[in-house]
């Protein structure tokens, strides 16, 4: 069995939970898994290994509302996924206000898989 060593408890996002480029107003991808420093996302578009991004999710807060994370990340790591075109994509969040990192901390904490 291999140890999961990452330190910021973690969701699976089994759902479709769209991930939008702010820069380029475009879904980009969407949700494979996120933490409260980072996220996992299966993507169709053309990323740039070592860049920086801007990008936006959605997760519902405390009420069920919406609420549109926002995150400034640096992608890490992507390599191709089982569908031709598709990759995965690893980001460290970079910027991520309070406000959205509570919402983000709460949904996780509802949904925790490591």
């Amino acid at each position: 069995m291999i140890e999961d060593t990452r330190r910021a408890p973690r969701r699976a996002v089994p759902e479709h939970v769209p991930v939008t480029d702010r820069m380029r107003e475009q879904v980009i991808g969407r949700l494979g898994n996120v933490s409260e420093s980072g996220m996992l996302i299966l993507s169709d578009a053309e990323l740039v290994d070592d860049a920086l991004y801007q990008l936006s999710f959605p997760v519902p807060d405390r009420h069920g509302r919406e609420i549109a994370i926002e995150v400034g990340v640096h992608l890490l790591w992507r390599e191709p996924a089982h569908a031709p075109g598709q990759y995965w994509a690893g980001f460290r969040f970079l910027t991520l206000s309070a406000t959205h990192r509570e919402a983000l901390r709460q949904w996780i904490s509802t949904g925790q898989t490591s």
